[in-house]
């Protein structure tokens, strides 16, 4: 199967430069400025920008246990709709990925069901220690811990377990820092207050930056003290950034750090006309955090943009603020929602993709993923960067039926996606050949 890519603007490694690529089966096989070739699958880009398929290192699809909110196969959809070729999926399912087992049970089910390539988070817990250490550790992307509430058992809290697991972890460890002291605390005062029906605005004074910092810090001490490779997920606040470095590559970072397309775009003032559609764990906070936030993305601190996909039904988060769920529905809009940004002059594309494709594939050590080079999975994606479209229920493919930013129109518009040289997606039309593969590491 050959397909060949002309009149690309391609995007790759901090340049943008007109060209063909030539696919052959599942791998890229030469990009160059003209390509010419006999039986192949021509498909014109018409000057349209090409990017590596963006791979999602945080994402929620609900499967095993809750599929009424989604599963791989429909959230997969939705994310080579929005660009998304790769995602890595976290454990805290029904049962949660804490053994082995879960974790190959997983794997076979996103064999069968996924659109897009794969794989999964093993969660660490205060008594799977032993399961840990069998761990293979190209087994996976790398190890989930949760260092705030969390489902079920999965909420980390003992601190010798804690130290036993960043010492006995050859992998990325993932954290969801969170003092879960300091919102115990909180949510009891404002339960005093209010009762179950707490204003939503107050959710970012419940989970507080003050809860962020002091489990992020605490985590991050941990990490220099044994050596520990350490991401933080999802940064929520500005003063968190500080704890970061600019003044080397990714490559030699020990720490790293994530933020989400929601913390970027979102702030406290949106919780009056989007309720609890905008609750996450961490909290959207102030105007100020995402002005931070942006900063040290932009300035390296900040190493990846990812999503933190948890769909919910519109029935769980339309209850009264204790009862609604934290999370929402965000891999169909999250590459479009950032591409919004370039037009705003905020983000130029070259970042866009670092941060998007490129960071997660050096991250993670993933195999021959997030760049369009020679030799590498055909995961790429054509983006047409003047075709506005409006967010509605029509056109929304999550399992949940609905998005946080359903109303929001976008200036670029996803035409193409490929995923291991397969066209996936084709302006609007999912392909029903799945052609996902499980990512693999260089570690």
């Amino acid at each position: 199967m050959r397909t060949l890519i002309k009149n690309a603007r391609i995007v790759n490694e901090g340049s943008i430069f007109e060209g063909d690529i030539l696919i052959e089966d599942d791998l890229i096989v030469k990009v160059a400025s003209e390509i010419t070739t006999d039986n192949a699958q021509v498909i014109d880009a018409n000057g349209n920008y090409v990017l590596p398929g963006v791979i999602d290192d945080q994402v929620h699809f609900r499967e095993p246990g809750l599929t009424h909110k989604g599963d791989i196969a429909s959230e997969s959809r939705a994310a080579i709709a929005g660009g998304i070729t790769s995602f890595m999926e976290q454990p805290n399912t029904q049962p949660q990925t804490t053994s082995i087992e879960a974790l190959e049970k997983k794997f076979a089910q996103a064999g069968q069901t996924a659109y897009a390539n794969y794989s999964f988070l093993f969660g660490g817990t205060n008594d799977n220690l032993e399961e840990l250490k069998r761990l293979d550790k190209n087994a996976c992307s790398g190890v989930k811990l949760f260092l705030g509430s969390s489902t079920g058992n999965m909420l980390v809290d003992d601190t010798e377990v804690l130290e036993k697991i960043f010492k006995n972890t050859r992998m990325v460890i993932s954290a969801h820092c969170e003092d879960e002291t300091t919102i115990r605390k909180n949510m009891a005062d404002y339960k005093d207050r209010y009762g179950d029906d707490i204003p939503i605005a107050c959710h970012p004074l419940i989970r507080s930056a003050e809860a962020c910092y002091l489990s992020s810090s605490g985590a991050i001490a941990l990490a220099k003290k044994t050596g520990a490779r350490l991401h933080v997920f999802h940064l929520s606040t500005a003063i968190e950034t500080a704890l970061f470095r600019n003044d080397i590559p990714l490559e030699e970072k020990k720490i790293t750090a994530e933020v989400c397309v929601h913390h970027l775009w979102f702030s406290d003032n949106d919780y009056e006309d989007k309720g609890t559609l905008i609750k996450w764990n961490p909290a959207v906070k102030t105007a100020e955090d995402r002005e931070g936030l942006w900063k040290a993305l932009l300035d390296d601190r900040i190493d990846v943009i990812a999503t933190d996909h948890a769909p919910h039904t519109i029935e769980e988060k339309n209850n009264v603020y204790t009862k609604a769920p934290s999370g929402g529905p965000l891999v169909q809009h999250a590459l479009v929602s950032m591409l919004e940004k370039y037009h705003e002059g905020i983000i130029s594309l070259d970042r866009i993709v670092e941060k998007m494709c490129h960071n997660p594939a050096k991250l993670f050590d993933v195999h021959k993923r997030g760049f369009i080079r020679e030799g590498y999975f055909a995961d790429l994606v054509i983006v047409q960067m003047s075709n506005p479209w409006k967010v509605a229920k029509e056109n929304i493919i999550y399992k949940c039926g609905w998005s946080p930013f359903e109303g929001n129109s976008f200036k670029s518009r996803i035409t193409h996606t490929f995923v291991n040289g397969h066209l996936a997606y084709d302006n609007g039309v999912i392909s029903d050949i799945r052609n996902a593969k499980r990512l693999t590491f260089d570690r």
